[in-house]
């Protein structure tokens, strides 16, 4: 009994064994795939001794894929069988469920987006590289598309901002901060129930303008959208908020001056408007609850993650 178990093992390791040298190469390549965005967060998370030539961090980048290299060779069956079964669970998300390549390659994309990221005077490091919490249930929430959300945003365009004359190309921008404007000056903060995080629709929001952080960024997120803004979401320790693509540079010195001079002259006058560059050198600014006025101070500085909603 016990050699025809053993006989069936070496047959199906034999069945599922790559032959070489295809399976060095999948090692390797798995190899490379886990230890760049472990390194990533191993070097923002460890204090720098500031070595010459960065040598610390090339000695532990080095010792990263010698050791993963070594546990890949020790469990190479196994391995290889779980690769194949996560190929086929993500063939079945990309055609039936809500999770396949594309969301895989995304969230691989995001992770390596500290590795060209370039900080600027009123940037915020990213320390840290986590997942963003609860991202599905937020996507699905930010519902853009649905009627009553449009009626919103377009019936506080009409209440806000509606006769701003000769800023044409900025149109979409200040009728978004009309939304803000609507949005944050009737928000009442409700905390989630002790149970866990209750992700609210925007269109539950929509009905009493109430909820936590993540709630109001869904909301706003949702009808910054409905009108043809870019928003994305901006995750820090224990708190969720919106931000706005503004543009360039040269875009944001024509938002300063509409923001500090007409639409919001008092709720900024004599502070700074806070924003966040990103890879491409383009500018988000802060919508939290917790702004009276576009780019108004940041609640927390620390970024752990960030969901763009293209």
């Amino acid at each position: 009994m016990i050699k025809i178990k053993n006989i069936n093992f070496q047959q199906l390791k034999q069945k599922f064994q790559v032959k070489k040298p295809w399976d060095d190469v999948i090692i390797f390549v798995l190899n490379i795939l886990i230890a760049i965005p472990l390194f990533i967060i191993l070097h923002q998370n460890l204090i720098n001794p500031n070595w010459f030539l960065n040598i610390d961090r090339i000695i532990l980048f080095i010792v990263m894929i010698i050791v993963i290299q070594i546990i890949l060779r020790l469990l190479r069956t196994i391995i290889i069988f779980c690769i194949i079964i996560y190929l086929l669970v993500l063939a079945y998300g990309s055609t039936i469920g809500n999770y396949g390549f594309n969301s895989v390659f995304e969230d691989y994309n995001s992770m390596m987006y500290t590795m060209s990221y370039n900080p600027y005077p009123q940037d915020i490091i990213i320390a840290k590289l986590l997942p963003f919490p609860n991202k599905s249930k937020i996507i699905n929430a930010i519902e853009y598309q649905n009627p009553r959300i449009r009626n919103f945003a377009i019936k506080a365009t009409s209440e806000h901002f509606k006769n701003i004359k000769g800023y044409a190309e900025y149109r979409t921008i200040i009728q978004c901060f009309a939304v803000f404007k609507e949005i944050n000056s009737r928000w009442n903060y409700v905390s989630d129930p002790k149970a866990g995080d209750y992700i609210a629709t925007a269109t539950e929001s929509l009905l009493y303008f109430s909820g936590d952080c993540d709630d109001h960024s869904i909301l706003m997120a949702a009808s910054v959208r409905s009108i043809g803004g870019t928003p994305r979401l901006i995750h820090t320790k224990g708190h969720i908020y919106p931000e706005i693509l503004i543009g360039s540079e040269s875009d944001l010195e024509k938002v300063n001056f509409l923001i500090k001079n007409i639409l919001f002259p008092i709720e900024s006058h004599n502070k700074k408007l806070f924003y966040h560059v990103d890879e491409r050198g383009q500018i988000w600014m802060n919508l939290d609850y917790t702004a009276s006025y576009p780019g108004g101070p940041f609640m927390s500085e620390e970024i752990l993650g960030a969901l763009t909603l293209d």
